[in-house]
């Protein structure tokens, strides 16, 4: 019985084998007409050199600071008195929250305060003469809903100028 087995077997392998011929045959000539289209490289340029002489050029990248030219005459913010506690903040980060108005012993008039809330969340009383931000801002007037200071910026050329600005009440 197991040759029997065996050589049916056998006899089925031997009929499969001859029917892959055609297989073999169709694959052999599928790929005879086919022909790849590739573009050629381009031309290459030869390098040449560049020479990088702007070592005398400050670099754009790095910040700069300006050197005083002592052009700035009488307008100079003076640098030598002590830097009050919100001369520490930018201007922007300071916010007005509010004002108070009180009469202080021995004025006839009351005086108004503002308050000033620090990033930190720190509320501060300020009042005329304080001074704001980091561009030396010297507080002029205080209303219910504003602070108007004088900035003493320094621009490009080394000469010092003066510029309002104002805090407006910023209600939450």
């Amino acid at each position: 019985m197991k040759k029997l087995l065996l050589l049916s077997l056998c006899l089925g392998l031997a009929a499969c084998g001859d029917q892959n011929d055609d297989l073999r045959q169709f694959v052999k000539d599928a790929g005879k007409d086919m022909k790849g289209k590739v573009e050629p490289l381009p031309q290459v340029k030869p390098y040449t050199p560049f020479t990088y002489d702007a070592f005398d050029i400050p670099d754009p990248f790095k910040p700069r600071k300006l050197k005083p030219t002592g052009k700035g005459g009488g307008l100079q913010p003076d640098v030598n008195r002590p830097r009050e506690l919100l001369e520490n903040f930018p201007l922007e980060n300071l916010k007005m929250v509010g004002s108070l108005e009180q009469r202080e012993p021995n004025k006839k008039a009351p005086v108004f305060y503002g308050l000033i809330k620090t990033p930190d969340n720190n509320i501060y009383r300020v009042k005329v003469g304080n001074y704001l931000g980091q561009n030396y801002g010297k507080i002029m007037a205080i209303t219910e809903t504003e602070i108007t200071l004088k900035e003493t910026v320094e621009d490009a050329g080394g000469n010092w100028t003066e510029r309002e600005t104002s805090m407006t009440l910023q209600e939450q």
